[in-house]
């Protein structure tokens, strides 16, 4: 692929190689579909190998959302379906690996609302800048699936095991100041200053050593890559939930606003 390839999202290339990558469903919050999915998974190589870009930042069309996890329509399309499910199994596993993978530093600002595979996304950068006002969760058992993509290997590196296990198991929500205090990101900032702070960030990184900068990158990486039987285990589980009968109901909660009746809670 090459960038006028990607359909999702859009190219911004600022001073001293620095490249902004957004999001860009604002009528759906910019909620991952299928394209969309597939499009995360491969704008990280493309990156890798562009000689002009030395840093990437990433963010969410709009004020409301960074992405408000996966299209609904999409989610429905997958559950029950083994052939979609192994897709976007392989996919999930691409955002994550293709971004450990990716040499240059990756800056995310966090503008609005993360969840599912853009929360991913935001939380795998190796900076990550969230807005006061915006809100995570990683949102997985609410659609009645178990916590997968990057949460099982990341989140206990980031904010321990029981802060990583009371909210992943339970999907509350978690605005820009706790989410810094209890470390799930690098920093928070006033939803004003948010753009300002990432691309200062940025430019820090893309004039200072690349070598030292990137080896750096590569030599934290192996924290996560030491996971990866987690990361697998818990990926699988979270594929095997959307075979299940859990999902539809979890689906017609979300788009009826309510609260879900599972079939494996009566």
């Amino acid at each position: 692929m090459n960038y006028a390839d990607f359909q999702f999202l859009l190219f911004d290339r600022k001073p001293d190689g620095v490249l902004v990558i957004t999001l860009n469903r604002p009528e759906a919050m910019n909620a991952t579909n299928a394209r969309l999915h597939y499009e995360l998974t491969q704008i990280w190589p493309l990156i890798d190998a562009d000689p002009e870009i030395r840093v990437a930042i990433v963010t969410g069309a709009g004020e409301r959302a960074f992405s408000a996890g996966g299209d609904l329509d999409w989610v429905a399309q997958t559950a029950g379906n083994p052939s979609q499910v192994a897709t976007t199994m392989k996919e999930a596993g691409d955002i994550v690996f293709n971004m450990l993978a990716c040499e240059k530093p990756i800056v995310s600002a966090i503008n609005g609302v993360a969840v599912g595979a853009g929360l991913a996304v935001a939380l795998m950068a190796d900076i990550s800048i969230m807005a006061e006002e915006a809100r995570i969760t990683d949102g997985h058992v609410r659609l009645g699936v178990s916590a997968g993509d990057h949460a099982v290997i990341l989140w206990p590196l980031l904010c321990g095991m029981a802060k990583a296990k009371y909210y992943l198991m339970t999907a509350d929500f978690v605005d820009g100041k706790e989410a810094e205090r209890i470390g799930l990101v690098s920093l928070c900032v006033p939803r004003a200053q948010l753009m300002e702070r990432a691309l200062a960030t940025a430019a820090k990184l893309a004039t200072g050593s690349q070598q030292a900068i990137r080896f750096t990158k590569r030599s934290l990486n192996n924290w996560l890559r030491h996971f990866q039987p987690a990361f697998d285990a818990s990926l699988a589980m979270e594929m095997l939930c959307f075979l299940g009968g859990d999902v539809p109901e979890g689906i017609a909660a979300i788009r009826e606003k309510r609260d879900p009746k599972f079939p494996s809670a009566r």
